[in-house]
């Protein structure tokens, strides 16, 4: 039998690393796509636009293996526990961040106009917003318990995020591309610094 300690260590280890392979997906998605799809705007076209049309199984893998790292990190955060009532919202918020990119990505409601159905993307993307500010503000304590560093960089993404966020839904669509990807590197940022907060904590207690 696994003593308990090395088996929190690899479920830590294997959480950590699905992040950063789930963010790799993201970043190869996006650069892939946007190569491959004709015309595409680096500026002016948004991350949904890549997911249309012919080449929309390069965004779909992108955006599942995006949403498999955040469940990632729901699933580190929930077993190594380090805070109280904020550090259960932030599990919550995870969970919920992981099933709406699924969401997102199944239902194809991009910039091929498609309107079959109930068209929910921008309620999807509002929710989005509101989701990742509070993750970044209520997992800071709990991340400063395991190293200041952490908590450091969720509070410069609580920020950055609050007061950037909002200011994507305004933009001109000739830059709005730019911008959301810009937005895109932040919640990046999150995740890769508690992904490897719990490759870390691994190490340490393996």
């Amino acid at each position: 039998m696994t003593p308990p300690a090395k088996a929190s260590a690899h479920l830590l280890m294997a959480t950590g690393t699905t992040a950063l392979a789930g963010s790799l997906a993201l970043i190869l998605g996006n650069i892939i796509g946007g190569i491959v799809v004709p015309g595409h705007d680096w500026v002016a076209d948004t991350v949904s636009d890549l997911a249309a049309g012919p080449y929309e199984i390069i965004q779909d893998f992108a955006l599942y293996g995006y949403a498999a790292a955040l469940m990632a990190c729901a699933i580190g955060a929930a077993h190594h526990h380090t805070d109280g009532t904020r550090w259960n919202i932030g599990i919550l918020c995870l969970a919920l961040l992981a099933a709406i990119v699924v969401v997102i990505g199944a239902r194809n409601e991009y910039g091929d106009s498609d309107r079959d159905g109930i068209v929910i993307h921008s309620y999807l993307v509002y929710a989005l917003g509101f989701l990742f500010a509070v993750l970044f503000v209520v997992m800071a304590r709990g991340m400063a318990l395991i190293g200041n560093g952490y908590a450091k960089v969720t509070r410069l993404c609580a920020v950055l995020w609050i007061l950037g966020a909002p200011v994507f839904f305004i933009l001109p669509t000739e830059y709005d591309g730019a911008y959301e990807r810009g937005l895109g590197v932040i919640t990046l940022l999150w995740v890769t610094t508690f992904a490897s907060m719990m490759i870390s904590v691994a190490r340490r207690i393996g």
